[in-house]
């Protein structure tokens, strides 16, 4: 028989002290009894205790760790990308809670995107296990008893920004409370107040006080004013190796490519990338730098090449990114990354050529390795951005009203450690 340890005496006297005392007792008296009447024997306990199994350790399986999260996702980023990479690391288990449409306006003001936009960009995350739509903005008793009993949460998590309600109360009092709160780092550099301000800037500035409707709206990066919003993210290699899955694909996968400029990371740029995973066993995504974005689009991309790609890497249907990929899909390309196969979706922000311009896509087409995938979702960055403009005054109140309380945040700002 084998033992599952060498030290089962000892594990049973820990385990189970009552019925290792109780045999203990047995046994002194039954050695009493033997020595005063003699010649009867006793075997000897270790080659009896064993086949009772009651020393042998319990196999117990770890208890998964299940952490919350919730937050109103709206205008999706690398930012909040990288909360969620966070929150997954204090457990085993990520749950996220995606705020309710009604509940964003009452505590924060008009969402850009639809709940079911934001829900695809939330499930579309690497790190996201399950998700609660319309969850509450703030985490009340009904609702926290809920998350504990219902989807078994151990632990509500949030960044070390405030999050607070009209009233300025916390909105994770409860959970502090009860000690059932932990803290992330919040990511530098980037806020969906921030985004929006960069459209809205944007505007102001190409437009200088015109029609507030024209979607012309972005200049070139050699008109543009300096006054325009900067991206102030300070990209580093770790947080790429983070974001990053870290494997290239076997012998012989069927790698598939697909290209752009995944600006604004929306819906329907999730969708996209998932139809096009299906189509073979490891995805390669080709992001192009801002000064081919602005060359083919005509004005300047709204997030730089390193936020883009740090959107593009946390998809979970994609593999590996290209940084700064070229225009066109080269026969060297399609070589050195043994490419079996070119996608792009019929929505783009740039199907159209410009007169004179070469087909990007020439040589997979001459190859037959070319394929056109119908986009799932009419969205685009263009048609997301005029979602803002067409609601000007209404964002801009919000925005000088989150932009006060970021700047107060920044001020008060202290170090906190954190991935």
């Amino acid at each position: 028989m084998e033992y599952e340890t060498n030290n089962w005496i000892w594990d049973g006297m820990y385990n189970h002290p009552h019925v290792f005392g109780g045999l203990m007792l047995t046994a002194a008296l039954l050695g009493l009894s033997t020595s005063y009447f003699g010649g009867i024997t006793v075997p000897q306990l270790p080659y009896l205790w064993p086949d009772s199994g009651i020393f042998h350790k319990k196999k117990c399986e770890k208890k998964r760790i299940r952490v919350y999260m919730d937050g109103c996702f709206d205008l999706m980023h690398y930012g909040h990308a990288n909360a969620l990479r966070q929150a997954k690391g204090l457990g085993d288990e990520l749950v996220v809670g995606v705020v309710s449409d009604e509940e964003i306006i009452a505590n924060k003001g008009p969402p850009v995107l639809s709940m079911e936009e934001r829900l695809v960009l939330v499930s579309g995350l690497k790190w996201v296990d399950e998700v609660i739509p319309k969850a509450p903005y703030e985490i009340t008793e009904q609702f926290m008893s809920r998350l504990f009993n219902e989807h078994k949460i151990d632990y509500i998590i949030h960044g070390d920004d405030p999050c607070l309600l009209p009233d300025g109360t916390d909105a994770y009092a409860l959970a502090k409370k009860a000690g059932r709160y932990k803290q992330i780092k919040r990511t530098e550099g980037v806020s969906s107040t921030d985004i929006v301000g960069r459209i809205l800037s944007s505007l102001r500035d190409t437009n200088g006080g015109e029609d507030q409707n024209k979607t012309s709206m972005f200049k070139t990066p050699e008109s543009r004013p300096k006054s325009a919003h900067l991206s102030q993210f300070l990209p580093t290699s770790r947080r790429i190796v983070q974001f990053s899955n870290g494997k290239g694909p076997g012998p012989n996968a069927r790698v598939v490519y697909i290209d752009g400029a995944f600006d604004l990371f929306h819906a329907g740029h999730v969708e996209i990338l998932k139809n096009a995973r299906q189509l073979g066993d490891f995805l390669l995504v080709g992001i192009h730098n801002d000064e081919t974005v602005s060359e083919h689009r005509g004005h300047h991309p709204i997030m730089h090449l390193h936020e883009r790609s740090l959107s593009v890497l946390g998809c979970r249907y994609v593999d590996e990114v290209i940084i700064g990929a070229p225009w066109e899909v080269t026969m060297d390309m399609v070589t050195t990354f043994n490419i079996s196969l070119v996608v792009h979706g019929t929505v783009s922000e740039y199907n159209s050529l410009f007169p004179g311009e070469s087909d990007p896509y020439s040589v997979p087409k001459s190859m037959g390795i070319f394929k056109l995938l119908e986009s799932p979702k009419n969205i685009t960055t263009t048609s997301v951005s005029q979602r803002i403009i067409a609601n000007h005054d209404a964002y801009m109140k919000r925005n000088a009203k989150k932009a006060e309380s970021e700047k107060k945040y920044y001020a008060q700002k202290t170090y906190v450690s954190g991935d």
